[in-house]
Formats: structure tokens, sequence, C-alpha cells
């Protein structure tokens, strides 16, 4: 019986390392492997920066109305585009996935003796990693708009820019592995994802949009991260930065879950 116990700690470390080190080696790989593609990285940051300033500009002091009366655009406009970066990242990371299943490398992971969780959450977390830090460049940005924040407030928007990063990525992946051709996965992006970050409240409040509209953002989960990290850059009205952050989390959970679900209904194709 002693021998018999003595080996159940042996048996958890070693399905614990079956699941960490494949995720671990997996989320190297998405890191390494964007920042050695120079262009998507300036790409990620410079086209959201850019668009912040023109739409940002262009609106200007005309921005004056309701709850942000005397607030400039460019202000409120500001978390809209840092989860911006953050989704561009988080999505077109996840083509990694199609890339991998066309040049055969998701096919030997599969064969590999490795569990499905470990891939999804190997990818994931890459993906995830490199949101947030591609978002948190972008808070270089923040002294320009009057944002002062201190130390428990950085964590904070450092926790609600993972929890957002983390969900989409999975998002991401979920609606990759299915798919054959990046031309198809671009094609959802445009018809799903994108109008998913315009009724984010990123563009327009909730408050001042039709009624209509209103219900879509309230149920649209990414609405609530532009409303937290809103709250944590500018302290002020809204609702309780808990109850966002508690929704994240449930968004990422869920998102993940279905990232699962999608890898074990579904078996890659061998490449003809």
């Amino acid at each position: 019986m002693s021998s018999i116990a003595a080996t159940l700690p042996r048996a958890s470390a070693g399905k614990k390392d079956e699941l960490l080190l494949p995720a671990l080696t997996l989320w190297l790989r998405e890191v390494v492997r964007f920042y050695r593609q120079r262009a998507r990285v300036v790409g990620v940051i410079a086209s959201p920066v850019v668009f912040w300033i023109v739409i940002g500009s262009g609106f200007g002091t005309s921005f004056r109305a309701g709850p942000n009366a005397g607030q400039h655009y460019l202000e409120y406009f500001y978390p809209g585009a840092l989860v911006m970066i953050v989704l561009f990242t988080s999505i077109f990371t996840m083509m990694s996935v199609i890339e991998d299943r066309n040049k055969g490398f998701l096919l030997s992971v599969l064969v590999a003796p490795v569990a499905r969780s470990a891939i999804v959450l190997g990818k994931v977390l890459g993906g995830a990693t490199l949101s947030t830090a591609q978002g948190l460049i972008f808070l270089a940005f923040a002294p320009l708009v009057g944002v002062r924040m201190g130390i428990g407030n950085f964590f904070l928007v450092v926790l609600t820019v993972f929890l957002v990063s983390f969900a989409l990525t999975a998002l991401g992946f979920a609606i990759a592995w299915p798919m054959d051709s990046t031309q198809g996965f671009h094609a959802i992006i445009n018809l799903f994802l994108i109008p998913l970050w315009l009724l984010s409240g990123a563009l327009f409040p909730v408050s001042g949009a039709s009624t209509w509209l209103r219900f879509l953002m309230r149920i649209n989960p990414l609405t609530y991260g532009v409303e937290a990290l809103r709250q944590l850059l500018y302290p002020g009205s809204g609702e309780t930065l808990g109850a966002l952050l508690g929704t994240l989390l449930l968004f990422s959970l869920f998102m993940f879950a279905l990232a699962l679900v999608m890898v074990n209904r579904r078996t890659t194709k061998p490449v003809a």
C-alpha cells in the first residue's frame, strides 16, 4: 500500500508535465514566430494608432453628448483603440492554426502523445501573451490623453487586457480550427468580429445608441472590456469594476471551453 501511495504524487506530476510542457513549448513558438515577423508587429500597432488619431481628431471637440460631455473624442476613443490592437493581434495570431495545418505541423502535433487541451492552452496562451504585450505598448500614449495611473490601477489594466486577449484568442482559435483557408478566416472576421468591436462602445457610448443597438451592445461581452478599461483609465461613473471583470472572466472561460470542444469534435485532415 505504501508503495502505491508513493507513486500517486509521481503520477500526478507526470500528468502535469504532459499538459504544461507541450503547452509552454507551443506558447514559446507562437511568441518567437510573431516577433520574427517585424511587419506584423509594426502593422498591428501602427494601424490602430493611425485610426485612433485620425478618427479622434476628426470628431475632436464635437463629441459633447450625454455623460461624456466635456471629454475630447481622442480621450473617449483611447480604450477602444487599445481593444482594437488586442482584437487584431489575438485574431490574426490564430491564423497560425490554419498555416500549421497546411504545412503539416499541426498533424504531427495531433498524432504525438500530447493532450489536445495542451494544444489549445499553448496556442491560446501564446496569442493572449502577444495581444497583452501589444496592448500594453499602446499605453505609452496614455499621458497624451491625460491618463495618470497608480500601480494598483496599472495591474488592473494589465488583468483586463489579458482577460480580453485570452477570450478573443480562444474565439479566434475556435473559428480557425475547422477552416482550411485564410480567405475564409478573413471573411468571418469581416462579417462577425469587426462588428463585435464596433458594437462594444469603442466608437460611441451605449447610452447614446438607439434601443436595438443598445440591446446588442449590452449582450456583447467586448463591451464590458472596453467599459472596464474606460473606468480604470478615467475613474468616475459606470458599472462596478468587479462586475465588469467577472463578466470578462466568464467570457474567457466560455471561449476557452468552446475552443476545447472544437478541438475534440474535429480531427485534422492530413495534408495531401
